[in-house]
């Protein structure tokens, strides 16, 4: 090693080399520890990050397994097992809650539908306005002793579906002079049927039936003895209940002479 040189004692300058020798090594050894600090520094979020990892699936794992553990109280709380399961358990007040009592019922099953097409009562009633009534004859001249055959038809004349009685107790046909002031039969006179038949009708639906006259006379309850009417021009009408068609005519001939 060099010998120190100049005007101080050579200890002095010894000192000073083995300060800044060891200044220099201090220095060194800061350096390594920086670096070895922030290279484990780096490596602890990870092991941080780890052990939280361990610490969450110890206490997933804890919480998982915790209802089991209570399962067996339960089940000793329900008394015998052979007991009727768990609805016994849930008259006797004990074991896991019952559900509701059986007379019971939720409230979407105790509402009643409303408005419901086709409900008991079905379409309304068809009113007399909304229907209409036509009469016509099998032909225009009938040979006395001949059954004129009438041909009613009931047309539901409305907007909307209803029903209407078109049995026998409403339909009725009236015969009477060709001027309409004196009445010679009604069906109803004698009618024995008085059947009801209500129908659904459609807009613009129609229903036939018919009604045969023997040509002779009646009265109200038949009271009267009933006559042949003579030869002539009618008029008669049909109804429906108290809907009337208008009149048409007819004509009633006596027979061919033989010669």
């Amino acid at each position: 090693m060099i010998e120190p040189q100049g005007p101080l004692p050579p200890e002095i300058y010894w000192r000073r080399r083995a300060v800044a020798v060891g200044g220099a090594l201090v220095m060194v050894g800061l350096v390594v520890a920086l670096i070895v600090w922030m290279t484990s520094g780096s490596g602890d979020p990870q092991n941080t990050a780890a052990a939280a990892s361990v610490s969450s699936s110890s206490s997933a794992s804890s919480t998982t397994s915790a209802p089991p553990a209570s399962e067996p109280q339960a089940g000793g709380a329900s008394g015998e097992p052979d007991a009727g399961g768990g609805a016994g358990g849930g008259a006797d007040g004990s074991g896991a809650p019952a559900g509701p009592p059986a007379g019971a019922s939720s409230p979407a099953e105790s509402a009643s539908p409303a408005g419901v097409p086709g409900g008991a009562g079905g379409p309304a009633l068809c009113p007399d306005q909304a229907i209409s009534v036509v009469l016509y004859t099998d032909k225009p001249t009938y040979t006395i002793g001949q059954n004129p055959v009438f041909t009613i038809v009931t047309t539901n004349a409305g907007l909307s579906e209803c029903t209407r009685d078109v049995g026998k107790a409403v339909q009725n046909v009236i015969v009477r002079t060709l001027d309409g002031t004196r009445t010679l039969w009604s069906a109803r006179d004698c009618s024995p049927l008085n059947t009801v038949n209500n129908v659904v009708l459609k807009p613009a639906q129609q229903v036939k039936d018919t009604i045969t006259w023997s040509g002779t006379t009646s009265s109200p309850g038949c009271e009267r003895p009933r006559t042949q009417v003579p030869a002539g021009s009618y008029s008669a009408i049909g109804k429906i209940g108290e809907r009337e068609s208008f009149p048409i005519t007819f004509n009633m001939v006596a027979p061919a002479q033989e010669p």
